[in-house]
C-alpha cells in the first residue's frame, strides 16, 4: 500500500471512529480527538472534570466502536490494590487438594476505565504504575503481561472536592494526555437533555479491532520529523525547566519542576498523528503547537507563588509557546 493510500485509510477509519462517538457524545469535539490521539499513539488519557459532564461515558462508548475487551474499575477510599491486579487464592482440585490460583483483576483488558481515580488512597492508585508503564503486572511473585493494545483511560474531579487524593507526580507523568473537560454549551446541554429524557438509545459500531488499531499505531511511528521541528518540541520542553540556561521567564517565576523527557517524546508522537489526520506526512510546528497543553500541563509542578497568584499550567504553556522561537537561529542570535 502506498504512503498516500496509508494516510486516506487512517482519516477514513478516524473520521468513522469520531462519526461513531459523535452518536453519543454532544460536542467535546476537543476531548475526543485528544483521546483518539493519545490511543493512536499508544499512551493512556486522564480525563479532568466535575461529575457528570459525560467523561465515563466517553470512555464507554470507545469501548464500544473498538473491538476491545473493556472492564470499568470504579475508585473508592477503600479499593485495595488487589482489587485492581487479582489476588492468588486457594482452590480446590479435581483430585481433593488444595492449591493457589491467581485470580486475575479487571486490569487484565485492552481498555481499563479508571474511574475517579483519585478518590483511592495513593497506595491504590500506585498500583497503576507498573501495568501503565510495563504492560505488566508482578503478583504473588510472578511476572504477568497484560493485553496489547492496553490503555488506562482515568477520571478524575478536580482535588479541591472533598475527598480525592492528589494523583504522585510518577503516576501523572505516565498519563500521554491530560484532557479537561469543561461545561457544555446552552445548545449543547439542549441537546444533550433531548437525547436522555426521550427514550432514544443511540446504537453504535464497531469501527476497529486490536489488530488493525495496532497496525495504524505502527504508521503513526513511520511518520517522519524533520531535524528542526524536533528541535522546536526540545527548545518547548527544556523551556519549563527553571533556573536553568534554556528556561523561559515564566517557568523561572512560577514553576518549581518542569517537564519530563516523557513530555518530549508524547510532544513527538501527538504531533505525528495529528498530522495524520491532516492528511499529512510530516510533523509541523503548528502541529507541536497543538498538542502542547495537552501533553505538558500535568508535568508540570507550580511553585508557591504561582498558586497564590491563581496562575495555571496552561498559562505557562500559552507563555512559554510565545517565548520559544520556531526557528533555532533566533535563540543562539
Amino acid at each position: 500500500m502506498s504512503t498516500e493510500a496509508k494516510i486516506q485509510s487512517f482519516r477514513q477509519t478516524w473520521d468513522a471512529l469520531r462519526a461513531e462517538i459523535g452518536k453519543v457524545m454532544v460536542g467535546a469535539d476537543p476531548i475526543v480527538e485528544g483521546t483518539l490521539t493519545a490511543i493512536f499513539a499508544g499512551g493512556h488519557v486522564l480525563l479532568e472534570g466535575v461529575p457528570g459532564l459525560g467523561k465515563t461515558l466517553l470512555v464507554r462508548t470507545l469501548s464500544e466502536v473498538l473491538e476491545l475487551s473493556f472492564n470499568r474499575v470504579q475508585f473508592t477510599p477503600d479499593l485495595m490494590p488487589a482489587d485492581i491486579l487479582g489476588t492468588n487464592m486457594v482452590m480446590e482440585t479435581p483430585d481433593g487438594r488444595r492449591a493457589f490460583e491467581f485470580q486475575r483483576g479487571p486490569i487484565f483488558a485492552h481498555i481499563v476505565l479508571a474511574d475517579e481515580i483519585n478518590r483511592a488512597t495513593p497506595k491504590t492508585q500506585s498500583a497503576m504504575l507498573e501495568a501503565m508503564q510495563e504492560k505488566s503486572v508482578t503478583a504473588g511473585g510472578e511476572i504477568r503481561k497484560l493485553a496489547e493494545p492496553f490503555f488506562v483511560l482515568a477520571t478524575q474531579n478536580p482535588i479541591d472536592q472533598e475527598g480525592t487524593y492528589p494523583l504522585p507526580e510518577a503516576q501523572l507523568d505516565r498519563f500521554f494526555f491530560k484532557l479537561l473537560v469543561g461545561y457544555p454549551t446552552a445548545a449543547e446541554l439542549t441537546e444533550v437533555i433531548t437525547r436522555t429524557t426521550e427514550g432514544v438509545k443511540a446504537h453504535v459500531s464497531k469501527v476497529l479491532d486490536g489488530a488493525a488499531l495496532m497496525e495504524l499505531q505502527q504508521l503513526v511511528r513511520q511518520v517522519p520529523v524533520a531535524s528542526h521541528v524536533k528541535d522546536y518540541a526540545v527548545r518547548l520542553v527544556l523551556a519549563t525547566h527553571p533556573k536553568t540556561d534554556t528556561a523561559s521567564p515564566v517557568a523561572n517565576q512560577y514553576l518549581r519542576f518542569g517537564s519530563s523527557p516523557r513530555g518530549g517524546q508524547c510532544l513527538i508522537l501527538a504531533g505525528k498523528v495529528r498530522a495524520l489526520t491532516q492528511g499529512r506526512f510530516n510533523v509541523s510546528f503548528e502541529d507541536i503547537q497543538a498538542v502542547a497543553a495537552a501533553t505538558l500541563r500535568h508535568r508540570l509542578i507550580l511553585n508557591f507563588e504561582a498558586e497564590a497568584e491563581g496562575i495555571t499550567t496552561d498559562h505557562i504553556i500559552a507563555q512559554i509557546l510565545k517565548d520559544v522561537p520556531k526557528n533555532a537561529e533566533a535563540v543562539r542570535a
